[in-house]
Protein backbone atom coordinates (compact mmCIF):
# COMPACT_ATOMS: atom_id res chain seq x y z
CA UNK A 1 0.00 0.00 0.00
CA UNK A 2 1.46 3.46 -1.18
CA UNK A 3 2.27 5.89 1.69
CA UNK A 4 -0.70 7.82 2.43
CA UNK A 5 -0.17 11.90 0.88
CA UNK A 6 -1.73 13.93 3.39
CA UNK A 7 -3.37 13.89 6.67
CA UNK A 8 -6.83 13.39 5.54
CA UNK A 9 -5.40 9.70 4.00
CA UNK A 10 -3.93 8.55 6.84
CA UNK A 11 -6.33 8.85 9.47
CA UNK A 12 -8.38 6.23 7.11
CA UNK A 13 -6.31 3.41 8.07
CA UNK A 14 -7.41 1.72 10.85
CA UNK A 15 -6.51 3.21 14.61
CA UNK A 16 -3.81 0.41 16.36
CA UNK A 17 -3.93 1.94 19.36
CA UNK A 18 -8.00 1.27 19.70
CA UNK A 19 -8.81 -1.23 22.60
CA UNK A 20 -11.26 -2.29 20.21
CA UNK A 21 -9.24 -3.93 17.88
CA UNK A 22 -7.23 -5.16 21.33
CA UNK A 23 -4.60 -2.66 22.39
CA UNK A 24 -3.34 -1.81 25.78
CA UNK A 25 -2.02 0.57 27.73
CA UNK A 26 0.91 -1.35 29.39
CA UNK A 27 2.45 1.74 31.65
CA UNK A 28 2.01 5.18 32.50
CA UNK A 29 4.25 7.26 34.97
CA UNK A 30 1.72 9.27 36.30
CA UNK A 31 -2.21 9.12 36.15
CA UNK A 32 -3.01 11.20 39.01
CA UNK A 33 -6.32 12.83 37.92
CA UNK A 34 -7.61 10.72 34.86
CA UNK A 35 -6.86 6.82 33.95
CA UNK A 36 -4.31 6.27 31.15
CA UNK A 37 -6.30 3.70 29.43
CA UNK A 38 -9.62 6.11 28.79
CA UNK A 39 -6.67 7.15 25.92
CA UNK A 40 -7.41 3.88 23.33
CA UNK A 41 -10.83 4.06 24.28
CA UNK A 42 -12.97 3.90 20.69
CA UNK A 43 -15.62 6.30 21.41
CA UNK A 44 -15.06 10.03 21.50
CA UNK A 45 -14.39 11.62 24.80
CA UNK A 46 -17.34 12.48 27.07
CA UNK A 47 -17.77 16.00 29.23
CA UNK A 48 -19.74 16.70 32.10
CA UNK A 49 -19.06 20.27 33.11
CA UNK A 50 -20.60 19.20 36.44
CA UNK A 51 -18.88 16.16 37.22
CA UNK A 52 -16.11 16.60 39.92
CA UNK A 53 -14.55 14.18 42.35
CA UNK A 54 -12.22 14.10 45.19
CA UNK A 55 -9.45 14.91 43.07
CA UNK A 56 -10.99 17.72 41.13
CA UNK A 57 -12.54 17.62 37.31
CA UNK A 58 -13.08 14.40 36.32
CA UNK A 59 -12.34 14.40 32.62
CA UNK A 60 -12.47 11.66 30.16
CA UNK A 61 -8.94 11.41 29.30
CA UNK A 62 -5.30 10.80 30.61
CA UNK A 63 -4.46 13.66 33.20
CA UNK A 64 -1.38 14.23 35.43
CA UNK A 65 -0.64 16.41 37.83
CA UNK A 66 1.44 19.89 37.68
CA UNK A 67 5.03 18.86 37.47
CA UNK A 68 6.90 20.88 40.20
CA UNK A 69 10.09 19.52 39.33
CA UNK A 70 11.48 18.91 35.77
CA UNK A 71 11.06 16.17 33.65
CA UNK A 72 8.13 14.88 31.41
CA UNK A 73 5.00 12.75 31.84
CA UNK A 74 4.62 9.45 29.05
CA UNK A 75 2.44 6.08 28.96
CA UNK A 76 3.26 2.71 26.64
CA UNK A 77 0.85 1.79 24.12
CA UNK A 78 1.01 -1.84 23.10
CA UNK A 79 -0.65 -1.93 19.82
CA UNK A 80 -3.66 -4.47 18.95
CA UNK A 81 -1.39 -5.68 16.00
CA UNK A 82 1.91 -4.40 14.33
CA UNK A 83 2.02 -1.89 11.80
CA UNK A 84 3.67 0.95 10.16
CA UNK A 85 2.48 3.80 11.96
CA UNK A 86 1.72 6.49 9.50
CA UNK A 87 0.28 9.24 11.75
CA UNK A 88 -1.51 9.46 15.28
CA UNK A 89 -3.98 12.02 16.71
CA UNK A 90 -3.27 13.47 20.18
CA UNK A 91 -6.71 14.80 20.80
CA UNK A 92 -6.50 17.35 23.75
CA UNK A 93 -10.76 17.48 23.68
CA UNK A 94 -12.23 19.51 26.70
CA UNK A 95 -8.64 19.96 27.92
CA UNK A 96 -8.51 23.95 28.10
CA UNK A 97 -6.59 25.10 30.70
CA UNK A 98 -4.64 21.93 31.69
CA UNK A 99 -3.34 20.40 28.11
CA UNK A 100 0.11 19.46 27.74
CA UNK A 101 2.14 22.23 25.12
CA UNK A 102 3.91 19.53 23.45
CA UNK A 103 4.24 16.11 22.69
CA UNK A 104 6.09 13.40 21.34
CA UNK A 105 6.35 9.76 20.11
CA UNK A 106 8.66 6.94 19.91
CA UNK A 107 8.34 3.12 18.80
CA UNK A 108 9.94 -0.09 19.54
CA UNK A 109 9.56 -3.18 17.89
CA UNK A 110 9.06 -6.12 20.31
CA UNK A 111 7.55 -9.34 18.90
CA UNK A 112 5.67 -11.86 21.12
CA UNK A 113 4.20 -11.24 24.31
CA UNK A 114 7.34 -8.93 25.89
CA UNK A 115 7.18 -7.66 29.82
CA UNK A 116 6.41 -4.58 30.95
CA UNK A 117 10.48 -4.45 31.89
CA UNK A 118 11.78 -5.72 28.09
CA UNK A 119 9.53 -2.98 26.64
CA UNK A 120 10.83 0.12 28.65
CA UNK A 121 14.72 -1.33 28.38
CA UNK A 122 13.62 -1.89 24.50
CA UNK A 123 15.55 0.73 22.04
CA UNK A 124 13.29 3.14 20.75
CA UNK A 125 13.04 5.73 17.83
CA UNK A 126 11.24 8.30 17.15
CA UNK A 127 8.44 8.54 15.33
CA UNK A 128 7.17 12.08 15.59
CA UNK A 129 9.62 15.18 17.23
CA UNK A 130 8.68 17.40 19.99
CA UNK A 131 5.61 19.20 18.23
CA UNK A 132 3.10 21.87 19.34
CA UNK A 133 -0.22 21.30 20.73
CA UNK A 134 -3.68 23.30 20.88
CA UNK A 135 -5.82 22.72 23.68
CA UNK A 136 -9.36 21.23 22.88
CA UNK A 137 -8.56 19.84 19.64
CA UNK A 138 -7.52 17.63 17.45
CA UNK A 139 -3.61 17.65 16.60
CA UNK A 140 -3.08 15.22 14.17
CA UNK A 141 0.40 14.30 13.21
CA UNK A 142 1.93 13.08 10.39
CA UNK A 143 5.17 10.69 10.71
CA UNK A 144 7.87 10.99 8.47
CA UNK A 145 10.41 8.13 9.99
CA UNK A 146 11.19 5.46 7.52
CA UNK A 147 8.75 2.49 7.42
CA UNK A 148 9.18 -0.30 9.72
CA UNK A 149 6.97 -2.51 11.66
CA UNK A 150 6.37 -1.25 15.12
CA UNK A 151 4.54 -2.84 18.17
CA UNK A 152 4.52 -0.60 20.75
CA UNK A 153 4.38 3.04 21.03
CA UNK A 154 5.01 5.81 23.46
CA UNK A 155 3.28 9.01 23.84
CA UNK A 156 5.15 11.61 25.94
CA UNK A 157 3.75 14.88 26.84
CA UNK A 158 6.30 17.80 27.88
CA UNK A 159 5.77 18.76 30.57
CA UNK A 160 2.87 17.36 32.01
CA UNK A 161 -1.85 17.86 31.44
CA UNK A 162 -3.84 16.50 29.84
CA UNK A 163 -4.96 14.18 26.68
CA UNK A 164 -8.39 13.03 25.58
CA UNK A 165 -7.40 10.30 23.32
CA UNK A 166 -4.47 9.15 21.37
CA UNK A 167 -5.29 7.30 17.70
CA UNK A 168 -1.96 5.73 16.21
CA UNK A 169 -3.57 5.49 12.47
CA UNK A 170 -0.92 2.87 10.13
CA UNK A 171 -1.42 -0.12 8.01
CA UNK A 172 -1.14 -3.46 9.47
CA UNK A 173 1.05 -5.65 7.88
CA UNK A 174 0.37 -9.33 7.92
CA UNK A 175 1.79 -12.00 9.70
CA UNK A 176 2.66 -15.09 7.60
CA UNK A 177 2.69 -17.24 10.78
CA UNK A 178 -1.17 -16.14 11.38
CA UNK A 179 -2.10 -16.77 7.07
CA UNK A 180 -1.99 -20.30 7.50
CA UNK A 181 -5.31 -22.59 6.72
CA UNK A 182 -8.34 -20.57 6.71
CA UNK A 183 -8.48 -17.62 7.97
CA UNK A 184 -10.62 -14.23 7.56
CA UNK A 185 -8.79 -12.44 5.27
CA UNK A 186 -10.70 -8.88 5.43
CA UNK A 187 -10.40 -8.64 9.55
CA UNK A 188 -8.20 -5.45 10.36
CA UNK A 189 -6.23 -7.11 12.47
CA UNK A 190 -4.57 -9.71 9.62
CA UNK A 191 -4.37 -6.35 7.31
CA UNK A 192 -7.77 -5.81 5.86
CA UNK A 193 -9.23 -2.59 5.06
CA UNK A 194 -12.35 -1.14 3.40
CA UNK A 195 -11.02 0.35 0.18
CA UNK A 196 -13.88 2.10 -0.88
CA UNK A 197 -17.71 2.61 0.27
CA UNK A 198 -21.21 4.06 -1.33
CA UNK A 199 -22.22 5.46 2.16
CA UNK A 200 -21.09 6.19 5.47
CA UNK A 201 -23.68 8.15 7.23
CA UNK A 202 -24.54 7.20 10.10
CA UNK A 203 -20.99 5.15 11.18
CA UNK A 204 -17.76 3.68 9.48
CA UNK A 205 -17.73 0.47 7.17
CA UNK A 206 -14.29 -0.04 8.94
CA UNK A 207 -16.54 -1.42 11.72
CA UNK A 208 -17.19 -4.44 10.24
CA UNK A 209 -13.88 -5.70 9.79
CA UNK A 210 -13.13 -5.54 13.99
CA UNK A 211 -13.06 -8.12 16.43
CA UNK A 212 -15.95 -9.85 17.97
CA UNK A 213 -19.31 -9.55 17.73
CA UNK A 214 -21.38 -5.77 17.71
CA UNK A 215 -22.58 -4.60 21.26
CA UNK A 216 -24.55 -1.57 19.88
CA UNK A 217 -25.81 -0.46 16.13
CA UNK A 218 -22.94 2.20 15.90
CA UNK A 219 -20.25 -0.94 16.19
CA UNK A 220 -21.34 -1.65 12.45
CA UNK A 221 -21.96 0.05 9.62
CA UNK A 222 -24.71 1.85 8.25
CA UNK A 223 -26.11 3.91 5.27
CA UNK A 224 -28.51 6.23 4.89
CA UNK A 225 -32.13 5.77 3.27
CA UNK A 226 -31.78 5.78 -0.06
CA UNK A 227 -34.62 7.26 -2.17
CA UNK A 228 -33.46 6.01 -5.43
CA UNK A 229 -33.20 2.86 -7.25
CA UNK A 230 -29.66 2.42 -6.48
CA UNK A 231 -28.09 0.59 -3.33
CA UNK A 232 -25.31 0.83 -1.13
CA UNK A 233 -21.66 -1.18 -1.03
CA UNK A 234 -18.28 -1.48 0.11
CA UNK A 235 -14.65 -2.76 -0.94
CA UNK A 236 -12.62 -4.42 0.90
CA UNK A 237 -9.01 -4.98 0.23
CA UNK A 238 -8.30 -8.47 1.66
CA UNK A 239 -5.26 -9.03 3.42
CA UNK A 240 -3.41 -10.31 0.80
CA UNK A 241 -5.27 -12.09 -2.25
CA UNK A 242 -6.77 -15.64 -1.24
CA UNK A 243 -9.33 -17.84 -2.25
CA UNK A 244 -12.30 -17.32 -0.33
CA UNK A 245 -14.33 -20.34 0.98
CA UNK A 246 -17.32 -18.67 3.40
CA UNK A 247 -18.65 -14.83 3.84
CA UNK A 248 -20.75 -13.95 7.08
CA UNK A 249 -22.62 -11.35 6.97
CA UNK A 250 -23.57 -10.50 10.04
CA UNK A 251 -26.95 -8.04 10.69
CA UNK A 252 -26.82 -8.03 14.54
CA UNK A 253 -27.98 -4.97 16.21
CA UNK A 254 -29.80 -4.20 13.01
CA UNK A 255 -33.51 -5.01 13.56
CA UNK A 256 -35.62 -2.42 11.49
CA UNK A 257 -33.00 -1.12 9.58
CA UNK A 258 -31.02 -4.48 7.80
CA UNK A 259 -30.52 -4.87 4.37
CA UNK A 260 -33.36 -6.88 2.38
CA UNK A 261 -30.37 -8.74 0.25
CA UNK A 262 -26.54 -8.65 -0.45
CA UNK A 263 -24.21 -10.26 -3.04
CA UNK A 264 -20.77 -11.08 -2.82
CA UNK A 265 -18.52 -10.03 -5.85
CA UNK A 266 -14.42 -10.05 -7.21
CA UNK A 267 -14.51 -6.25 -7.38
CA UNK A 268 -11.76 -6.45 -10.29
CA UNK A 269 -13.03 -8.97 -12.48
CA UNK A 270 -17.19 -8.96 -11.71
CA UNK A 271 -16.96 -12.65 -10.75
CA UNK A 272 -19.66 -13.21 -8.60
CA UNK A 273 -18.85 -15.04 -5.49
CA UNK A 274 -22.42 -14.97 -3.54
CA UNK A 275 -25.16 -14.25 -6.18
CA UNK A 276 -27.90 -12.00 -4.60
CA UNK A 277 -29.63 -13.63 -1.46
CA UNK A 278 -32.16 -12.38 0.82
CA UNK A 279 -30.83 -11.44 4.39
CA UNK A 280 -32.76 -11.58 7.85
CA UNK A 281 -32.50 -8.85 10.12
CA UNK A 282 -30.86 -9.29 13.64
CA UNK A 283 -29.25 -12.28 12.30
CA UNK A 284 -25.50 -13.35 11.92
CA UNK A 285 -25.25 -15.35 8.25
CA UNK A 286 -23.22 -17.89 6.70
CA UNK A 287 -23.26 -18.59 3.10
CA UNK A 288 -20.35 -21.17 1.23
CA UNK A 289 -19.13 -19.32 -1.61
CA UNK A 290 -18.62 -21.24 -5.03
CA UNK A 291 -15.04 -22.11 -5.96
CA UNK A 292 -12.95 -19.37 -7.76
CA UNK A 293 -9.66 -17.83 -8.50
CA UNK A 294 -8.20 -15.71 -5.66
CA UNK A 295 -9.24 -12.62 -5.04
CA UNK A 296 -7.60 -9.52 -3.95
CA UNK A 297 -10.16 -6.91 -3.78
CA UNK A 298 -13.68 -8.27 -2.62
CA UNK A 299 -17.00 -5.86 -3.32
CA UNK A 300 -20.03 -6.72 -0.77
CA UNK A 301 -23.44 -5.16 -2.54
CA UNK A 302 -26.60 -4.40 -0.14
CA UNK A 303 -29.93 -4.07 -1.40
CA UNK A 304 -31.14 -1.31 -1.39
CA UNK A 305 -29.36 -0.02 1.74
CA UNK A 306 -29.25 -0.50 5.91
CA UNK A 307 -26.89 -1.80 8.13
CA UNK A 308 -24.38 -4.52 9.38
CA UNK A 309 -22.52 -5.55 12.40
CA UNK A 310 -19.74 -7.44 10.45
CA UNK A 311 -18.49 -9.11 7.18
CA UNK A 312 -16.26 -11.90 7.21
CA UNK A 313 -14.34 -13.03 4.14
CA UNK A 314 -12.30 -16.35 5.06
CA UNK A 315 -10.24 -18.47 3.04
CA UNK A 316 -6.75 -19.44 2.77
CA UNK A 317 -3.71 -17.92 0.22
CA UNK A 318 -2.36 -20.40 -2.05
CA UNK A 319 1.00 -21.83 -1.24
CA UNK A 320 2.84 -19.89 -4.47
CA UNK A 321 1.72 -16.50 -2.56
CA UNK A 322 3.26 -16.91 0.65
CA UNK A 323 6.30 -16.43 -0.40
CA UNK A 324 6.11 -12.14 -1.40
CA UNK A 325 3.95 -11.75 1.83
CA UNK A 326 6.77 -13.14 4.05
CA UNK A 327 9.54 -11.27 2.65
CA UNK A 328 7.23 -7.98 2.64
CA UNK A 329 6.86 -8.77 6.81
CA UNK A 330 10.40 -9.53 7.61
CA UNK A 331 11.48 -6.89 5.19
CA UNK A 332 9.77 -4.11 7.80
CA UNK A 333 11.12 -6.01 10.93
CA UNK A 334 14.52 -4.86 12.61
CA UNK A 335 17.25 -6.87 11.07
CA UNK A 336 18.29 -8.45 14.08
CA UNK A 337 15.30 -9.99 14.55
CA UNK A 338 14.35 -10.55 10.98
CA UNK A 339 17.40 -12.65 11.02
CA UNK A 340 16.70 -14.75 13.66
CA UNK A 341 12.72 -15.38 12.29
CA UNK A 342 14.12 -16.42 9.52
CA UNK A 343 16.23 -19.17 11.15
CA UNK A 344 12.58 -20.57 12.01
CA UNK A 345 12.06 -23.85 10.71
CA UNK A 346 8.44 -22.09 9.68
CA UNK A 347 10.28 -20.11 6.84
CA UNK A 348 12.32 -23.33 6.25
Amino acid sequence: MAEPQNRSEFRRLPDLASRALGATVMYANDEFFADAHNLIAPSPAAHDPAAFGARGKIYDGWETRRRRTPGEDFVIVRLAVPGVVRGVNVDTAHFKGNFPPFASVEATTLLGYPSLDEVRAAEWTTLIDKADLDGDSANVLAVAAPDRIVTHVRLTIHPDGGVARFRVYGEVVPDPRRLGCRVDLGALVHGGLVEECSNMFFSSPSNVLTPGRAQVMSDGWETARRRDDGNDWLIVRLAAPGVLREVVIDTSRFVGNAPGWARLSDAETGTHLLPRIALLPDTEHRFRLAPADPVRLARLDVYPDGGISRLRLNGEIPAELHEPITRRWLDLLPASQAAALAREEFFG
